[in-house]
């Protein structure tokens, strides 16, 4: 009758072990990568669950956004460049009254030209939103939003309700978008003092 060593029997419950910590440890590290996917992304990384049918293929999306945007140079905006293109949005809005359907495709074309300032590139428009949502979950829905009405209104399906939406979607992403450098918040802080004193 043929017995295993003990030797054989030790060495097999010790890699048993180390294969059970091995697979531990590794759903360990999934479920922290899937908690940090989702508070970075928040809404976000449940639509592109639902989008792409499943946590691995949206997760695999999601860290190559975030991979993707890692290589961008994205920098805040020079105090000017933020007051030219905040007074642009004034402008804008204040001619919805009269062109709804021009001003949502000027709110469209400023928010484009403000995220190729930032250094956004300017691909398509799911490419745009999956860039945007990675250091701006929270508005990225706007953006989609915003971007599926201006779609109904080019088939014409949109009244002028669903255009006062659209703008008011773009105009949350723009202000979110509109960020600046510490020298803006100095001047800004500077032009607070003086009005107050």
């Amino acid at each position: 009758m043929n017995t295993i060593p003990l030797e054989w029997i030790i060495v097999a419950g010790a890699v048993v072990i180390a294969l059970l910590a091995l697979a531990a440890w590794f759903f360990s590290q999934k479920k922290k990568q899937s908690v940090r996917l989702q508070h970075r992304f928040g809404p976000e990384y449940g639509r592109t669950v639902g989008e792409l049918g499943g946590r691995t293929k949206a997760e695999s999306e999601l860290k190559a956004r975030e991979k993707r945007v890692e290589y961008l140079t994205i920098t805040p905006l020079a105090p000017a460049d933020a007051a030219r293109f905040s007074q642009a949005w004034s402008a804008l809005q204040g001619r919805f009254v009269d062109n709804p359907k021009g001003v949502v495709v000027q709110a469209d074309q400023l928010v484009r030209e403000l995220m190729l300032k930032r250094g956004y590139p300017m691909a398509d428009f799911e490419h745009r939103a999956a860039d945007i949502s990675v250091d701006h979950p929270t508005v990225v829905a706007n953006y989609r939003a915003a971007q599926a009405i201006a779609a109904r209104d080019e088939r014409g399906e949109a009244d002028t309700e669903e255009l006062r939406k659209a703008v008011v979607h773009y105009r949350v992403l723009f202000d979110e978008m509109l960020e600046v450098g510490e020298a803006k918040q100095e001047v800004l802080s500077a032009k607070q003092k003086a009005v107050h004193a």
